[in-house]
């Protein structure tokens, strides 16, 4: 019985995921964990800033408009969004870590707007602009979980990796599960039948983990 790939992350970068994995022959279902909300926060000191450090593309929305000042976004996929808000983008590395070198004598009007629940704080001033509340998985999701088919189960960060490990306890299917990094993995908390930590924390990554535990089903 093929493995269907379940996917969690909000419906518009799910939905681009799996037009990205679509080469991998896979049922998909999608059955976000996280919705993104607006919080309160400081709207002129964000449109005054000098420039932007993005650390997630949720931010980008919430951060008024660019006007042609820099951002410096964590990788390309909040580089291209941040680029379309009208900012002077460069893309890092990928993740927080390796972003650092780049934060390096930045001027004090430069702000990093993030979510409530932050993985790393930066040297720069931050403002969180947004909130990712838990959303229960829908009944397809729940299905697939409690079925026999393998399920293939993406981590993005690690605060889905803890709530989706509480989801998947009474899990009966095999969880095959591909951590976009070593914290998402340290970070999930229940069974799994096979997984594979992506080589890179991004998209691509992902998708090298899910064909790693094809790859082997396969053979």
């Amino acid at each position: 019985m093929p493995p269907l790939l379940l996917l969690t992350r909000p419906e518009p970068a799910s939905h681009r995921f799996a037009a990205e994995a679509a080469g991998l022959g896979l049922e998909v279902v999608i059955s976000p964990i996280l919705r993104i909300v607006p919080v309160a926060h400081d709207e002129a000191r964000l449109a005054a800033a000098e420039g932007l450090v993005f650390t997630s593309e949720n931010a980008v929305p919430f951060a008024g408009e660019g006007r042609g000042r820099p951002a410096i976004c964590v990788g390309p996929r909040s580089a291209e969004v941040a680029r379309a808000a009208g900012f002077d983008a460069v893309a890092g590395p990928g993740d927080a870590a390796r972003l650092m070198p780049m934060l390096h004598d930045l001027g004090a009007g430069w702000l990093h707007p993030h979510g409530v629940h932050i993985a790393k704080k930066l040297p720069v001033a931050g403002m969180a602009v947004y909130d990712q509340l838990p959303v229960a998985l829908n009944e397809q999701a729940r299905a697939a979980l409690g079925g026999a088919r393998p399920v293939l189960l993406p981590l993005f960060s690690p605060r889905s990796a803890r709530l989706l490990a509480e989801e998947a306890q009474t899990a009966r299917a095999p969880l095959w599960v591909a951590p976009i990094s070593a914290a998402a993995w340290e970070n999930w908390a229940a069974a799994a039948a096979r997984h594979a930590v992506a080589p890179t924390p991004d998209a691509p990554g992902i998708l090298h983990a899910l064909r790693e535990m094809l790859a082997v089903e396969q053979s």
